[in-house]
């Protein structure tokens, strides 16, 4: 490293920063760790235990809790709304680590780019008006609205091969693609280490895929993962790492390899990487970082697996004989090979009918993407063929926009039919005032988005939304049918004559380099002790925080249960995103959409519980709110997977401020498990799954052993029937020591309210 003469900044827009220190402390750290383990390591272990508080520590895979010390955090505009506020109430001047706000999540997608962000710009003014003062004053650097997704802004400019870092959107992995640890997680996390604490990961196992051959004709890298999710399921990677290697590594770009880490989130994984590689030094030349990729090769010892490294499970895949795939309809995890789409939807009974094809997103909106995609028009164009389906494209940032249209490929798109939206999250957050189909009626679309679960794009539950390519996605709606297979069948061209699509193609850089568009980016301030941030208490959309009523030091009795929510029970359905987005930032008015969208085991129905004490039916959180006034505690019933999605911890903060204590299911997915120990709850477990279909709605509940709370000690639930009968059962948790702690006081940011005082 002696070689590299001037200092690294961690970011050309941190030129104060300097990445060096950052990999010495690596290096030296993982020093002492090889002494402690003394056997070879994976990626992902050098990259998280290169950031450990204490080296010495014994680490077993699944078992030890992990204290970390990240590099940076980034927070997307809808969550940090409540990282801020929670920050604040921590009492402290600055944040002790970079950190960066992002505006993308609350740009509504109604007419087109323009029109869109002028309206979001006027509506949320507000909340802007907050983030952008929180950050001066903190330290934060401050992405406006139009600046493009927070995860392609972070991998433009902030991720680097073998960096740690978190992020409060379950999509951040999407910066493994650099290279980087980068691990989704809710507002609390984020709170601790922006305070600069040392942040708790239980150690992840690794699953390694070996990648071999290389891709051809219609395949693309969104393909590996749409693949390796039918492989493992919606939760096959919860408590994981997802660890990608073998030849096949070096044939794909950086920016597709960060769309497969971005994906890997629907299948639970901590997160994703990739090793660090040739086409991982072109990106960073590429994005002004030329430097970074530089050291990152003086270092490289230390962002590749180790020979011999073990994983716990490994899948291979052959690129050379990969289909292009479908994932759908409901479940990202649904997967079809091309070949076979076409049957799978005329025997299900899908609507085949394409209403609209969506591409760009987090996952899909590099420039690769584009001007693959672009080819697949441009062919069409030629025969005198437009879209037969609505077609709108999002572009990733603002970088991506501004270069997508200086070298024409967006004026293709539009020549064709297509509709440019902002650069933000748009339908794939549910941010779409969708209106060409009435709520309710059977309608199929496809995106190249990540996440399809039901109602998430447009609201509609009866939307049948299919996650593809970006080409896929393309030549489907040139077709206007979800049947089209463009490597075997024909378009009709404008004089009528059949004509095949040939196979797409592009360019993996811009080869007159990127367009930085236009400047939208606040830079940190270095002292931003002046500054007011003010909240009006007559704000409907912001709300400064109350701390949660620590544990009173009994067990719960007799409670009712809010609801038994029947299978699957995504954060959607706990706190719906959409027009909800805008009330992120106020507790009191979101909590108004907790868990409206879980089906009642008793009923069937969603958003339609009984309560106990009136026998009247009604909306969960009305009857929520009932129990609260009676001061009387709650708990959720849930099946597996519960919390799977997103990593919004409104989730958990709604319930609590709503008076739940406990949430009881067969599996949590990680990020939400954490999230209700973070505001205070108890996520329980089933020591017997089987338990759960022996729950009935009408059932009281009792949890008991909380006097004698212990890591690893079950707790015991008494289960009393409407007759009076009852019985007892054994409930899991995953609570250490200190996660003890926060629900004694309250909350994890009590407790760090009382070790700072």
């Amino acid at each position: 490293m002696s070689g590299v003469a001037a200092v690294v900044p961690m970011s050309p827009l941190e030129p104060g920063s300097s990445l060096e220190p950052v990999y010495r402390r690596t290096a030296e750290t993982l020093d002492g760790v090889r002494k402690t383990l003394d056997r070879p390591l994976t990626l992902s272990e050098k990259v998280l235990y290169g950031h450990l508080e204490d080296p010495t520590v014994k680490v077993f895979r699944g078992e030890t809790y992990l204290k970390l010390f990240p590099d940076r955090v980034a927070m997307q505009d809808a969550t940090a709304q409540m990282a801020t506020l929670q920050f604040i109430s921590a009492g402290l001047p600055k944040t002790a680590v970079p950190t960066t706000v992002h505006c993308d999540h609350l740009i509504a997608a109604q007419v087109g780019a323009e029109e869109d962000l002028r309206r979001a710009r006027e509506e949320n003014k507000e909340v802007y008006e907050f983030l952008s003062s929180a950050s001066k004053k903190y330290g934060m650097g401050f992405w406006k609205p139009g600046s493009g997704i927070i995860h392609q802004i972070v991998l433009e400019n902030y991720a680097f091969p073998g960096c740690l870092m978190i992020g409060t959107d379950s999509h951040t992995p999407n910066a493994g693609g650099l290279g980087a640890v980068a691990i989704g997680v809710g507002g609390a996390d984020a709170v601790d280490v922006m305070a600069g604490l040392p942040w708790e990961l239980k150690a992840p196992k690794v699953i390694g895929v070996k990648l071999t051959g290389k891709l051809s004709n219609w395949a693309s890298p969104k393909d590996v993962i749409l693949k390796v999710a039918g492989i493992l399921t919606v939760k096959g990677g919860t408590g994981a790492i997802v660890e990608y290697f073998g030849p096949g590594v070096e044939t794909m770009s950086c920016t597709g390899m960060a769309t497969i880490c971005n994906m890997g989130a629907e299948i639970g994984a901590t997160t994703s990487i990739f090793p660090f590689n040739s086409r991982m030094g072109d990106f960073l030349r590429a994005t002004q970082r030329a430097n970074i990729a530089s050291l990152a090769d003086t270092f490289k010892e230390n962002l590749i697996a180790d020979e011999n490294a073990v994983y716990d499970q490994i899948i291979e895949i052959d690129l050379s004989t990969l289909e292009p795939h479908i994932n759908g309809p409901f479940t990202p995890d649904l997967a079809h090979p091309l070949s076979e789409f076409a049957t799978a939807v005329r025997e299900n009974g899908w609507p085949e009918e394409l209403t609209v094809g969506l591409i760009g997103s987090c996952t899909n909106s590099s420039y690769e993407d584009m001007s693959r995609a672009a080819s697949v028009v441009s062919q069409a164009l030629e025969h005198g063929v437009k879209v037969k389906s609505a077609f709108n494209v999002t572009p990733g940032s603002e970088q991506i926009r501004a270069t997508i249209s200086r070298d024409g490929i967006l004026q293709t798109f539009e020549e064709a039919g297509g509709t440019v939206l902002a650069n933000a999250c748009g339908p794939c957050i549910g941010q779409w005032n969708r209106t060409d189909i009435p709520k309710g009626t059977p309608n199929s679309i496809i995106t190249s988005f990540n996440r399809n679960f039901t109602s998430r794009n447009d609201g509609n539950p009866m939307t049948h939304a299919f996650v593809a390519s970006p080409e896929i996605v393309t030549a489907m709606s040139l077709a206007g049918k979800l049947t089209f297979n463009p490597a075997v069948d024909t378009l009709e061209g404008k004089d009528g004559k059949s004509f095949m699509l040939d196979d797409p193609s592009g360019m993996e850089l811009p080869p007159t380099g990127f367009d930085p568009g236009e400047d939208t980016f606040q830079p940190p301030v270095e002292d931003g002790s002046s500054i007011n941030v003010a909240v009006d208490p007559s704000s409907n959309r912001l709300q400064l925080l109350e701390p949660f009523s620590p544990w009173n030091g009994k067990d719960y009795e007799d409670m009712p249960i809010l609801i038994k929510a029947l299978g699957k029970c995504t954060t959607d359905h706990i706190s719906m995103a959409g027009p909800w987005l805008k009330y992120r930032g106020h507790l009191e008015n979101i909590s108004n959409n907790m868990l409206i969208g879980a089906v009642n085991a008793d009923n069937g129905k969603p958003n339609s519980v009984k309560n106990v004490f009136t026998n009247e039916y009604d909306k969960v959180p009305e009857v929520a709110k009932d129990y609260k006034r009676r001061r009387a505690p709650w708990v959720v019933i849930g099946d597996e997977n519960y919390g799977e999605g997103s990593s919004r911890e409104h989730a958990a903060l709604e319930p609590r401020f709503l008076g739940g204590v406990a949430v009881i299911v067969r599996s949590f997915a990680r990020i939400h498990e954490t999230n209700l120990k973070k505001q205070g709850m108890l996520p329980l477990t089933f020591s017997d799954p089987e338990d759960y279909d022996r729950i009935e709605p009408s059932d009281r509940i009792s949890i008991r052993g909380l006097t004698s709370f212990q890591p690893g000690k079950p707790l015991i639930m008494t289960v009393k029937k409407i007759d009076g009968s009852s019985y007892n059962v054994s409930v899991n948790h995953s609570f250490n020591q200190d996660q003890i702690e926060w629900f004694k006081a309250g909350s994890a940011l009590n407790k760090i309210k009382q070790d700072l005082a």
